[in-house]
């Protein structure tokens, strides 16, 4: 699948006969559930491997007319278009203010009034769909719900849709969309049929994010975590220079200069920076104790080296520090304070 640069990377922009190259098994699982599709199910999974995606896909080819032989929508028939243009009469999306339907998972939209939309699924837009499964099938078939991402939903939304999923009339099927379904309520997830996605392999995934014009993309999917669409957003953001920089100063923690690093870092994304600390310091507890690097591939005889000196102790305490400041960062008014408080930390640790 060849994401289309010039959008912000929804399904709506895709050949509609492409998934991305990791998900054929999981393509092929959907279309044997197609046969007999159950009221409701639960795609989980890492987040950034593309969930939401495949959800879409799978909606629009279960809404298609005249779908071929692998179970693609054929993309010419008018529910294609209706779909295509946010108008099929038989289809719901919910997601949160925040995200658009062009926007990529954890994208915020900034609406021109200033205010800042909800990241919440809210109870009236789960209420609002009283009047949707009410009415019967424009098409005389299916339709389809999908909620991204479900645990976005309040505890009065959940259990609103409580309602929606012990009696769903004929048809309708709910799609939950989740990378952390360990925050759904007990009984929706007793209700919906788990569809485990897993995370791609590395080879299919670093391969996909070359053709995405990704440079190093070995480096950059470990860097994401694993997770491709990550790796491209993160691609494209500023922040590469960055990074780069930050991981250059912490190899050498003596001559760490705190108060300059942070002036550097101090407009990037504070939950960012300390992402790139927990996974350094995740490698260096790694390489520590089990001689094997997991973010920075390749390095494993300068991250050995750089912690010959170091107690396993205090590596576990940066990571527990690190933990506590990424709850912090999200909340932080002065991001130059927070930067040094963390630099200073990291480098004390360091050299214990």
């Amino acid at each position: 699948m060849q994401l289309n640069k010039d959008s912000k990377k929804s399904f709506y922009y895709f050949d509609m006969k492409e998934i991305y190259p990791w998900q054929e098994s999981d393509w092929a699982r959907l279309q044997e559930l197609r046969k007999r599709p159950p009221h409701g199910m639960l795609f989980k999974g890492a987040k950034g491997i593309g969930k939401f995606d495949l959800a879409m896909g799978f909606a629009r080819s279960l809404l298609c007319q005249h779908p071929d032989e692998a179970g693609f929508a054929c993309g010419q028939c008018p529910s294609c278009h209706w779909f295509g243009q946010g108008s099929h009469p038989d289809f719901c999306l919910l997601q949160p203010d925040a995200l658009s339907l062009d926007a990529e998972e954890g994208d915020d939209v900034k609406p021109a009034s200033g205010k800042k939309p909800s990241k919440q699924i809210s109870v009236d837009q789960v209420r609002g769909l009283a009047d949707f499964s009410g009415m019967s099938a424009h098409q005389g078939g299916r339709r389809v719900v999908v909620i991204h991402p479900a645990e976005a939903m309040n505890t009065n939304a959940a259990n609103a849709l409580l309602k929606n999923l012990e009696e769903p009339p004929p048809g309708l099927l709910f799609i939950l969309v989740s990378h952390k379904p360990q925050q759904l309520l007990p009984t929706i997830l007793s209700r919906c049929l788990s569809f485990a996605l897993p995370a791609p392999d590395a080879e299919s995934a670093a391969r996909w994010l070359a053709q995405q014009g990704v440079k190093n993309p070995a480096e950059a999917l470990a860097a994401s975590g694993f997770a491709p669409l990550q790796a491209v957003q993160q691609d494209e953001q500023l922040g590469g220079e960055e990074r780069d920089k930050l991981l250059r100063a912490v190899r050498q923690p003596a001559t760490l200069d705190v108060f300059a690093l942070a002036e550097v870092l101090q407009k990037t994304e504070q939950v960012l920076v300390v992402q790139w600390l927990q996974q350094w310091s995740y490698d260096l507890s790694a390489i520590k104790l089990a001689g094997r690097l997991r973010y920075h591939p390749g390095e494993e005889a300068a991250i050995g080296k750089l912690v010959e000196s170091v107690a396993p102790l205090n590596l576990a305490r940066l990571q527990s520090y690190l933990q506590s400041a990424k709850r912090e960062a999200q909340h932080t008014l002065n991001p130059k304070l927070f930067l040094e408080s963390l630099l200073f930390s990291y480098r004390q640790l360091m050299l214990g």
